[in-house]
This record gives C-alpha cells, sequence and structure tokens, in this order.
C-alpha cells in the first residue's frame, strides 16, 4: 500500500483547486434582504432629496421676501426654484443608480413570500 508521491505540477494543481474551493465557499453573497435594504436607503435618499429641495427654497424664499420686503414673491420662486433643483437632483441620482445597475448586469429575481399570502 505505498502510495507515489506527487510530483510538483500536481501538488500545486491539487492546492489551486482546494484554494478555490474554499474562497467559493467562503465568498460573501449579498442577501436579498440586504438587496432589499440598500434599495430601499436608495429610495429614502432620494425622497429626501425632493423634500430638502423644497424646504431649503422654501427658506431662502422665504429669507428673501424678509429683507426685500416682496412678501409672497420670494416665496413662491424659492419653492419652485427648490422643487426644480430637487427634481434634478433625484433624476441625476437614479440615472447614477441605473448605470451602477447595468454595470452589475441583470438583476436577479427576487423569491416571492407566499407565506404572507397564504395567511400564515
Amino acid at each position: 500500500m505505498s502510495t507515489q508521491p506527487e510530483s510538483r505540477e500536481e501538488a500545486i494543481a491539487r492546492l489551486a483547486k482546494g484554494a478555490s474551493d474554499l474562497e467559493a465557499r467562503t465568498a460573501r453573497q449579498i442577501s436579498h434582504e440586504a438587496a432589499g435594504q440598500a434599495a430601499a436607503g436608495q429610495a429614502w435618499k432620494i425622497i429626501a432629496d425632493l423634500f430638502g429641495g423644497v424646504f431649503v427654497g422654501l427658506a431662502i424664499g422665504f429669507g428673501i421676501d424678509h429683507f426685500a420686503g416682496t412678501t409672497p414673491v420670494g416665496i413662491i420662486g424659492g419653492v419652485l426654484l427648490g422643487f426644480a433643483v430637487s427634481v434634478w437632483m433625484a433624476w441625476r441620482t437614479a440615472q447614477r443608480l441605473m448605470a451602477e445597475a447595468k454595470k452589475h448586469g441583470e438583476p436577479q429575481s427576487v423569491p416571492f413570500d407566499d407565506e404572507e399570502d397564504q395567511g400564515a
């Protein structure tokens, strides 16, 4: 029952295969829950951009009205300008996310949770 010693090339190939198997087992896979949380975080960022732009425009318009004495004009102009800037920022964020998604390839489908539909 003597085994022949393996050659250097065989040993290197065996070790490389073992290392790649180990790397595949320990590679961190992003879970569906983490992917959903990341998407929700991006959605909240876009919503915050929309509201923040309107409120900042409102504050700037109020400040202009207070110091210039043009009561409704500054507030209306500030809100409209703030809304336009916030829509532009949301569009830019959405374009960046779409480019990032295209770079990573087609999205994988997320399995549906049938427990909610069955009343469980």
